[in-house]
C-alpha cells in the first residue's frame, strides 16, 4: 500500500521536462526578440534633414497615424510641400534632423531660432516618431541632437508647445529637464527649459550642417502659438509626471 501511495503517477517525469523545456524556449525566444529590438534600434541613425529629402519627409508625415500627427501639428493635417521645405531645414534659422532606419525616415526634429528673454537666444522644438518606432529612444535620441547643435550656436533656452492631455511627451520633458518651467493655455502647455551648454565654433550646429549619429536603444499662463509648425512635440510613451 505504501509503494502504491508514494509511487510517482505514471508520464508525471515526461510532462515535467516537457514544462522544463517549453520555459526553455520561452526565455529563449524572449532573448531572441530583445536582441532584435535592440539591434533594430542601433541600425538607425540620425543626420541633419536636406532638400533632398522632401519626396520621403513626405512620405514619413503620410504615413503617420492620425494621432500622432494630431498631437505633433495639433490638427490632422499632412504637411504639404511649401511647409515640408521648411522642415528640411537650413531656411528662417531653422535646424532639422532625421531619423533613419535603412534610409527610410523614422523620425523628424526641428529647431525654429528666436530671440529669448534676457537678450539669450529660445528655439522652438517639434518631434515626431513613426509609430512602430514610438518608445525606443528614437524621439529622446533626436532631441539630444537638436539641443547639441542649438547649444553650439549660442541657443540658452528651449521652448515646446505640448497638448494638454498628451502625458507621454510632458513625461519625456521632464525627465529631460527637471528644473523646466510650463505655462498653462488655453489648448497645451508652453514648457521652456535651459539648454545645457555645448561645443561651439564653426561647424557645430549650424543649420544644414553635416552630422551623423547612432541611435542609443533606447508660472503663468500664455498662449500657444498655432501658426508655429515647429512647436509640437509627440514621439514617446511614458508615465504622466507632474511640473514643479
Amino acid at each position: 500500500m505504501n509503494r502504491t501511495q508514494n509511487a510517482r503517477p505514471a508520464g508525471s517525469a515526461a510532462t515535467v521536462r516537457a514544462a522544463t523545456v517549453r520555459a526553455a524556449t520561452v526565455r529563449a525566444a524572449t532573448v531572441r526578440a530583445a536582441t532584435v529590438r535592440a539591434a533594430t534600434v542601433r541600425a538607425a541613425t540620425v543626420r541633419p534633414a536636406r532638400p533632398a529629402d522632401l519626396a520621403a519627409l513626405g512620405e514619413f508625415f503620410a504615413a503617420l497615424s492620425l494621432r500622432s500627427r494630431y498631437l505633433r501639428f495639433f490638427a490632422a493635417i499632412t504637411p504639404q510641400p511649401a511647409m515640408l521645405r521648411r522642415m528640411c531645414g537650413g531656411v528662417d534659422g531653422v535646424d532639422a534632423v532625421i531619423a533613419l532606419d535603412g534610409g527610410v525616415i523614422v523620425g523628424h526634429a526641428m529647431a525654429a531660432d528666436d530671440a529669448g528673454p534676457d537678450r539669450g537666444r529660445t528655439t522652438d522644438i517639434g518631434v515626431v516618431v513613426a509609430d512602430r518606432w514610438q518608445g525606443r529612444g528614437t524621439g529622446s535620441a533626436l532631441v539630444r541632437e537638436l539641443l547639441r547643435r542649438a547649444a553650439a550656436r549660442g541657443v540658452t533656452s528651449v521652448t515646446m508647445d505640448v497638448l494638454h492631455g498628451n502625458h507621454e511627451v510632458v513625461a519625456i520633458i521632464t525627465s529631460h529637464w527637471p528644473d523646466a518651467r510650463a505655462g498653462r493655455g488655453p489648448d497645451c502647455l508652453t514648457v521652456r527649459a535651459p539648454v545645457p551648454p555645448g561645443p561651439a565654433g564653426p561647424g557645430h550646429g549650424r543649420p544644414g550642417q553635416d552630422s551623423v549619429g547612432q541611435l542609443a536603444p533606447g508660472q503663468g499662463s500664455q498662449p500657444c502659438r498655432s501658426s508655429s509648425a515647429s512647436s509640437r512635440t509627440s514621439w514617446e510613451r511614458e508615465p504622466t509626471p507632474s511640473f514643479r
